[in-house]
């Protein structure tokens, strides 16, 4: 995620001022990611304690001090918006479409998180299952506008190539954001402790890398292409 955050801004001056603050929210994203993560990454250190006795294997212990998730939600509640804004931004909509597309689609992203939140912490299935049905209704509303609403604004991107890079984009967020929901009910059908949270983990760190990492490269990509193909309209005689 750090190596992303540098890579974004050090190609800024490569983009037109156009796309510029699109891939300046792509960089803000991977360094709240990054942040986020060594916070996790120590809060885990805290939690658990590796040991070996007489050189035997290695067993896994609970140090006492409790292991805080909330990182990744509060890191989901600043990113998750600024990513569906980044794409609306790199896509050049007209003004008035931009604006409300970022509005609705930055609101209901971050409601599909709130609610998620309440769930995640739960013991009890039953109340789990209900957080995780009403963080899906804005969850699938951002799905729905991401696969089909925002399929014209693509096919009118100014190149062949850009409009295959905004397609991409769009369903690699609609592929990773579906992972989401799969690792949350990890704990809701069957599984439990230690082999429970590892699953919700690797399983959150690895779409979180599509989400924003990999997701921020096609940003960059469409950006350059789109920077490129207005560059040479301009070298073009009249």
């Amino acid at each position: 995620m750090g190596s992303a955050t540098i890579f974004f801004w050090l190609q800024l001056p490569n983009v037109t001022k156009n796309y510029r603050t699109a891939l300046t929210i792509t960089g803000i994203v991977t360094l709240i990611a990054t942040y986020h993560y060594i916070r996790i990454f120590n809060s885990w250190s805290e939690a658990f304690t590796v040991a070996s006795k007489d050189g035997g294997d290695y067993t896994v212990q609970l140090t006492g001090a409790p292991f805080n998730d909330g990182y990744r939600y509060v890191d989901w509640l600043l990113t998750v918006p600024l990513l569906l804004i980044e794409l609306i931004l790199v896509m050049k909509l007209p003004q008035a479409e931009t604006v409300s597309l970022s509005w609705k689609l930055g609101l209901a992203s971050a409601l599909m998180v709130a609610l998620g939140y309440p769930g995640e912490i739960q013991e009890d299935l039953s109340v789990r299952w209900f957080w995780w049905c009403l963080s899906m209704i804005p969850f699938c509303y951002v799905v729905f506008t991401l696969a089909v609403g925002l399929a014209e604004a693509t096919s009118k991107q100014p190149s062949p190539a850009a409009a295959s890079l905004a397609s991409a984009a769009r369903y690699l967020t609609v592929l990773s954001w579906c992972t989401y929901p799969f690792v949350y009910m990890v704990k809701s059908v069957g599984l439990a402790g230690p082999a429970a949270t590892m699953y919700e983990q690797v399983g959150y760190s690895l779409a979180d890398v599509l989400a924003k990492a990999v997701f921020g490269v096609l940003i960059w990509a469409i950006a350059a292409e789109k920077s490129a193909v207005e560059e040479s309209g301009k070298l073009l005689p009249n």
